[in-house]
């Protein structure tokens, strides 16, 4: 299995930055899509960045030109770069793995346990 351990969150004005990191213990896919979603208060949850293990992207138009995902491969991790932040980036942000297992070939994923980002006005 695998443990998402994310870092990095918090309170931050308008216009500020942040930056969040998840770490993945245990690996069992060689090739993997890791990112983040978030969700809202009210709202379901979404993609937000995702980068795969031959580094494709794929990011929510309303954080384009704004945030930049990142990924070392060799030590399982990811990182969200955050910048020009809004009020309307508040939530709680999801550290996610997925992939075809190396061993059984199963579609999986992992959620980390959440961070909340909360950006204030």
């Amino acid at each position: 299995q695998v443990q998402l351990v994310e870092s990095g969150g918090g309170l931050v004005q308008v216009g500020g930055s942040l930056r969040l990191c998840c770490a993945a213990s245990g690996s069992i896919f060689s090739s993997s899509e890791m990112g983040y979603y978030r969700q809202a208060p009210g709202k379901q949850r979404e993609l937000v960045a995702t980068m795969s293990s031959g580094r494709n992207t794929d990011y929510a138009d309303s954080v384009k030109g704004r945030f930049s995902i990142s990924r070392d491969n060799a030590k399982n991790t990811a990182c969200l770069q955050m910048n020009s932040l809004k009020p309307e980036d508040t939530g709680v942000y999801y550290c996610h793995q997925a992939g075809y297992s190396d061993y059984d070939f199963r579609y999986l994923e992992f959620w980390g346990q959440g961070t909340l980002v909360t950006v204030s006005s």
